[in-house]
């Protein structure tokens, strides 16, 4: 894939998930962007796979677009960004070339990492799934989520999820997550979480300022609601994520599985980025954890039917069942909820 290809997918993507600003922005990259620059040379020469289910060079330049925005380094991008606008284009894209052309450190530095979106609305699948899980197995829950970034979503259980029967979770949320609730309505109890515990190979600290703002910087400009919701979490965050390879990381947490809880391992969006090995690796600890109580594997992932939002799946061991729960959008803007 080419790198204006790589733009031009991701601002497809975009504006399918609602941010028409930020695919206006990638695809006047993809259009206008020339080599000539140490910052534009690199994109060009990208070493790997620049794409959407790859590197995602498109999302970090554009992370690093929005972290200049909020810290308001660059005025004249702040001049066109959300809430203000941009008149027409030639505006919008003079104040990008006035981005790229003096703050290439910054944008350098973006480019280094790969997104780590903290996509909260997420959690909707977490709770009407630890309902579910609750009344299966009347156990308390261990929960350990892969790939967990900042560890955003490992607070699900203090959220709500409003639905067209009524609302479930705590009584006093720290945000209510309102999808589009295409499904059957969850059925359950309300689970007790007594451990949480997270993994990923870079963990962000929220209460750092350096990686708070990499946080929302990850969020679109245009989507204002996904930053508050993304800064009120944060307000409540007391979980713990790891630095480390997940699959050994893995194998040692699993190590206290036990039949007086339930050990609950879930990833969204984190799967499709493991190498095939830590994948084999991490599957295998699951059903070996099983020997010693009741695992729950809960994904929320790509599969072929990209383009009908992620698969919701639930592997089960001992007993080996492997359950479909319907599908998700990729930011949770709405569910198909179609429990077994």
């Amino acid at each position: 894939m080419s790198l204006r290809d790589a733009f031009e997918v991701q601002a497809c993507n975009n504006e399918r998930l609602d941010s028409p600003f930020t695919a206006r922005v990638l695809r006047l990259i993809a259009e206008r962007l020339r080599p000539g620059t140490p910052l534009s040379d690199r994109m060009f020469n990208w070493p790997g796979d620049m794409g959407a289910f790859a590197d995602s060079v498109p999302l970090r330049l554009l992370a690093g677009l929005h972290a200049l925005v909020l810290t308001g380094k660059c005025a004249d991008l702040v001049a066109v960004y959300p809430p203000k606008t941009a008149p027409d284009d030639a505006t919008l894209w003079a104040a990008v070339e006035v981005a790229m052309r003096d703050h290439p450190d910054v944008l350098n530095q973006w480019l280094d990492n790969p997104p780590q979106t903290n996509e909260v609305r997420r959690a909707a699948i977490l709770i009407a799934a630890g309902h579910w899980l609750a009344a299966r197995y009347d156990l308390p829950i261990h929960m350990y989520e892969l790939g967990a970034s900042a560890g955003l979503n490992l607070m699900w259980d203090r959220f709500a999820l409003a639905l067209p029967g009524g609302q479930i979770g705590t009584r006093d949320p720290a945000i209510t997550l309102t999808p589009d609730w295409r499904g059957d309505q969850p059925d359950g109890k309300p689970p007790t979480i007594a451990a949480r515990r997270g993994v990923d190979l870079m963990p962000m600290d929220a209460g750092d300022p350096d990686d708070a703002l990499r946080l929302v910087s990850y969020l679109w400009a245009d989507q204002p609601e996904r930053l508050a919701r993304t800064r009120a979490v944060m307000q409540v965050l007391d979980a713990q994520v790891d630095a480390g390879d997940a699959a050994a990381w893995l194998e040692a947490q699993l190590e206290h599985a036990s039949p007086d809880h339930l050990t609950l391992v879930y990833h969204t969006i984190a799967w499709q980025y493991f190498p095939p090995e830590t994948q084999t690796c991490c599957t295998a600890a699951i059903r070996g954890a099983s020997q010693n109580g009741p695992v729950a594997h809960l994904s929320m992932e790509a599969d072929d039917r990209r383009g009908e939002g992620a698969a919701i799946t639930l592997n089960l061991w001992p007993e080996g069942e492997k359950l479909t729960f319907g599908r998700v959008d990729f930011h949770g803007r709405w569910v198909d909820w179609t429990p077994p």
